[in-house]
């Protein structure tokens, strides 16, 4: 179950919000589940140059059906063979405001969390700039799709997801592919996950998030921007467990993602490099 958390806390990351825990074989009825407390630093939405440090609530499960939640994203395990992982999946597309992305990151259920968010940079006017002023607000959506991960070797994996349904239209798609290596024992009680990844995405998604209609570009600072399909990010990730009993656990995260194509070239990309930092302390039941 280490792999599978080590893996999962990556919701605080948009670009891994949907990413699946490795399946973990254990007896009939049983299950495996953490809830802890964490906190993350990260854009306030992709392409943003301000930051949000945030405290989330973490929670994740397996159980011997297959059935898991990780993050903000559920599915199933429906293969039997070790080399192979493929199911149905479900995964929450946060809502995008003014203000940024939802509060709710890396988290699967209600909860209050403490949210600080810096004051926006002033241009070199000296007035404050908020490019999401006078853009629509995406929703939160509900996304639909599937996974398949393919095990090159017992620690390797290729890993690939699609879903559909982000967007106000609820039309756009994304289709993530990664390469990770999901086991490396440092000494005793600490384990390392590394990978590297992209984001593709369809038009409807990308001009949802990174667009700007006619009308849009009347109400804001930002001028009109037809967005494309096509490689929307490129990725690398970090994660350290660090195991300090039978039930506790510490577990952070990195992750560094760069906007490619139309997502970079968007008025609303303030920095196409961003970064984003997660740990979290998670009790095991």
């Amino acid at each position: 179950m280490e792999k599978l958390l080590a893996l999962a806390l990556a919701g605080a990351c948009s670009t891994a919000a949907a990413q699946t825990p490795a399946n973990n074989p254990m007896p009939d009825g049983s299950r495996d589940m953490y809830v802890g407390l964490g906190v993350a630093s990260a854009p306030v939405y992709e392409g943003a140059d301000e930051r949000r440090e945030q405290a989330l609530p973490v929670l994740q499960a397996a159980w011997s059906n297959g059935v898991f939640i990780s993050g903000l994203s559920a599915g199933m395990h429906l293969s039997n063979q070790p080399s192979l992982e493929f199911g149905p999946l479900l995964a929450v597309q946060r809502r995008r405001s003014e203000k940024g992305l939802s509060d709710d990151i890396g988290a699967v259920f209600s909860g209050t969390g403490h949210t600080i968010v810096r004051d926006p940079s002033p241009n070199k006017a000296g007035m404050v700039v908020n490019r999401l002023t006078g853009v629509d607000v995406q929703h939160t959506r509900l996304q639909a799709g599937g996974f398949l991960n393919y095990y090159l070797t017992p620690q390797l994996r290729v890993t690939n997801t699609l879903l559909y349904g982000s967007g106000n239209g609820r039309n756009g798609a994304l289709w993530r592919v990664g390469l990770q290596h999901i086991g490396a024992d440092l000494g005793p009680h600490h384990f390392v996950s590394v990978g590297v990844g992209a984001t593709l995405a369809n038009r409807s998604h990308n001009q949802a998030f990174f667009g700007i209609s006619a009308d849009e570009a009347v109400r804001s600072i930002n001028p009109e921007y037809a967005a494309g399909g096509g490689l929307k990010d490129i990725h690398a990730t970090a994660r350290w467990n660090w195991s300090f009993s039978p039930s506790w656990l510490l577990v952070t995260g990195v992750q560094a993602t760069r906007l490619r194509g139309s997502a970079a070239d968007s008025p609303l990309t303030e920095r196409p490099t961003n970064l984003t930092v997660s740990t979290a302390l998670a009790y095991r039941f």
